[in-house]
């Protein structure tokens, strides 16, 4: 998740204080992944430092303003030109557990897989409600229907993202029992008889003879 790039596109509309901009993104996304004051300052002190955002004054609360920079603008649009890198995907908790699972004593991978599968199909449903929420605010066009129609996005996308999970579970588990039967057969299956030794005795064809004929003097 690039918190950075968030940050910024918040700070092109206007400048924005630390506080400020994490309730902005967590309005925005639904708070999927929220962000604590330390997070943003922090990555506001980096933005600055790289030249992308600069401070600008103060709000009538004090409250120090950031604004966002030529370069800033120039890195923004950047990235929603550039698309996402997937060379490097993030690492995936529920892959490495079942990665690990395989084979591990003590472990019945099948329970594993069905128990996140229900957990998988309980957060579907609930995202499938938020959405029906979030889809009826913004075809009531409410005052807030740009972060309603951003948080429908999100919505949509984790659906998506564990509609594919769970059909991934199922893969895995069919993948398992098809394994699971192979090597039953094969274990099962008998064993092949061992070539005997066969001792081969060269004997000799019987030689028929040829018919003798007897010979019959006639007297003169």
């Amino acid at each position: 998740m690039s918190i950075r790039h968030g940050l910024l596109a918040l700070l092109e509309r206007g400048p924005r204080y630390g506080s400020q901009l994490r309730t902005e993104f967590e309005s925005r996304t639904g708070s999927t992944w929220p962000l604590n004051v330390g997070q943003v300052y922090t990555t506001l002190a980096r933005l600055e430092r790289d030249g992308l955002v600069a401070p600008d004054g103060e709000d009538t609360a004090g409250h120090t303003l950031y604004a966002i920079t030529d370069t800033g603008r120039a890195e923004l649009r950047e990235w929603y030109e550039r698309p996402v890198d997937r060379a490097n995907p993030p690492r995936d908790e529920l892959s490495i557990k079942l990665a690990m699972a395989i084979g591990a004593p003590g472990v019945d991978i099948r329970a594993v897989i069905q128990s996140q599968r229900h957990a998988t199909i309980r957060a579907m449903q609930d995202y499938t409600r938020l959405k029906a929420t979030a889809l009826a605010a913004v075809e009531n066009g409410r005052s807030g229907e740009r972060d309603d129609v951003a948080w429908l996005l999100v919505l949509e996308q984790l659906i998506f993202q564990t509609e594919a999970e769970a059909r991934w579970l199922d893969h895995c588990e069919a993948r398992l029992v098809r394994l699971s039967l192979s090597a039953d057969r094969k274990a099962a299956a008998p064993e092949p008889p061992q070539a005997a030794a066969e001792t081969t005795t060269t004997t000799p064809a019987p030689t028929t003879a040829a018919p003798h004929r007897t010979a019959r003097t006639r007297r003169a």
